[in-house]
């Protein structure tokens, strides 16, 4: 690791941490030159499938766009940031146990519906309601008579 205030390549570390959950690892470091400290967060980088769009094409799976949009639908919901946070890192799990390298939007989509139906049923109806593209009040009425089954 090098030093970020003098560019030595020799650091020392001083004190490690778990964080987040056990997920990261924090360190505090120390140059040997300029004795300047430090800190590091070390992290295990999973690969995530490629994400294939209802138009054919592929993109990076992207963790931000699914914390906003669970956070859009959960909008002035009754529902705490670490039960969003832990249906992030289920929903990211579940993705990669499915092994596959690429896995079709609609598939991430019921997964999303899925964990929104178990955290806030108001909040999976507004996420269904512009994921499937509900065109009139039938509809919604429709789906939220499935909630009820």
């Amino acid at each position: 690791m090098h030093c970020p205030f003098c560019s030595a390549e020799e650091t020392k570390v001083i004190d490690s941490r778990l964080v987040a959950e056990g997920h990261q690892v924090r360190r505090r470091r120390e140059c040997a030159d300029c004795h300047e400290r430090f800190t590091t967060f070390e992290s295990a980088e999973l690969v995530m499938p490629r994400v294939i769009k209802r138009d054919g094409t592929r993109e990076p799976f992207n963790e931000e766009k699914l914390r906003a949009g669970l956070q859009r639908a959960l909008e002035k919901r009754p529902v705490s940031t670490e039960k969003v946070e832990q249906c992030v890192l289920q929903l990211k799990s579940t993705l990669r146990a499915t092994g596959e390298r690429e896995v079709e939007s609609g598939f991430l989509g019921n997964l999303i519906m899925d964990a929104l139906k178990e955290l806030d049923k108001v909040a999976y109806v507004r996420f269904a309601s512009v994921y499937r593209s509900f065109e009139d009040i039938k509809e919604f009425g429709e789906e939220i008579a499935r909630l009820g089954d």
